[in-house]
């Protein structure tokens, strides 16, 4: 009888089959949507979660449904025997909670200790490397809902932005192999631009879609989500394929009566949107320009249009005086 390899799946991250090396004993510092469900992926891997800290009600549901064998602990008796600790807190709260476990003195030497963060790397874990501990900043770049349906999209295999020392950048791709991911290296001075990338696209692309949405049903349109739906997923899917080369409408037609007529009718009906709608213009219109998308004769009207204020834009100084000057042959391309 042929052998048939088992499939990622809910309970089976890819990568996890396979591995014969000695299962860990696993503690969650934060049973919200990621750590609840990064620990249940390290378990359906082969760990053993055998504790976790929740305080909320919608905490303790998570561990309940997500790490039924984990018992529920404060967090600085989490980190009792167990091998991997993992820190699943808010930014802002990891490093007060990594000191006052150090002063606890939960930590035990040869520990791992990583955390979810994207915005730290292993500087926070000072007082646990400190201790003894190991530290690896682990970052999963997924949205997580803290249900079950997350641990299908981990399956999938999503990156990790990890910050590791050298002599444990094994260890650390041998955990995000175990969660079925990639690894990302980032240098622990990269690590705040490196969240601010993410957060500039994913986060602010759910306030651009909402503003999106509000003004169409301003339009009138009764299904604004079906109409939006298509566009967004082929301009993002475009991007990520393309770069600057997938941009379309008016801005890379140099259509400057259509970005006036945007902008008066916004200034009517949608008035706190005109701000955000003019800064991503210019964003556009510069990264437009800077590819030679936009010709000379279509830019300069196109940025009178975008600086109503007379000489507020934030187009750089001299990009006008460039356009004036360039020959149309070096900067036209078809539109």
């Amino acid at each position: 009888m042929s052998e048939q390899r088992a499939r990622p799946g809910p309970t089976q991250p890819r990568g996890a089959q396979g591995r014969h090396r000695r299962p860990l004993r696993v503690g969650v510092i934060g049973a919200g949507r990621v750590g609840a469900v990064l620990g249940a992926a390290l378990a359906a891997a082969g760990h053993r979660v055998v504790a976790a800290s929740g305080v909320s009600a919608a905490s303790l549901a998570r561990i309940e449904r997500l790490l039924p064998d984990a018992r529920v602990a404060p967090p600085n008796e989490v980190p009792t025997e167990v091998g991997l600790v993992l820190l699943a807190v808010p930014d802002d709260a990891l490093a007060p909670l990594v000191r006052g476990l150090a002063d606890s003195g939960s930590f035990t030497p040869g520990q791992i200790v990583a955390h979810t963060s994207g915005a730290h790397g292993i500087a926070v874990l000072a007082p646990a490397i400190a201790a003894g501990a190991v530290g690896i900043a682990l970052h999963p770049a997924m949205t997580f809902t803290g249900h079950p349906r997350d641990l299908d999209r981990l399956a999938e295999g999503i990156s990790f932005g990890v910050t590791a020392p050298p002599d444990q950048r094994a260890l650390a791709t041998r955990l995000v192999a175990d969660l079925g991911g990639s690894v990302e290296w980032v240098d622990e001075s990269d690590r705040p631009l490196y969240h601010a990338a993410l957060a500039h696209g994913a986060n602010h692309l759910v306030t651009l879609t909402n503003e999106a949405l509000d003004l169409l049903r301003s339009a009138g349109v009764l299904h604004p989500e079906r109409v939006l739906g298509p566009l967004l997923r082929a301009a993002l899917e475009n991007t990520l394929a393309h770069g600057d080369a997938a941009l379309t409408g008016p801005i890379s037609r140099g259509d400057a009566g259509t970005i006036a007529r945007h902008l008066a009718v916004l200034q009517r009906v949608a008035p706190d949107s005109v701000p955000a709608y003019l800064a991503l213009a210019r964003r556009t219109a510069d990264r437009a320009i800077a590819i030679g998308r936009l010709r000379p004769t279509d830019a300069e009207p196109l940025l009178d249009a975008l600086d109503p204020a007379g000489g507020s834009s934030a187009f750089d100084p001299g990009l006008r005086d460039v356009l004036r000057t360039a020959q149309p042959s070096t900067m036209e391309t078809s539109s």
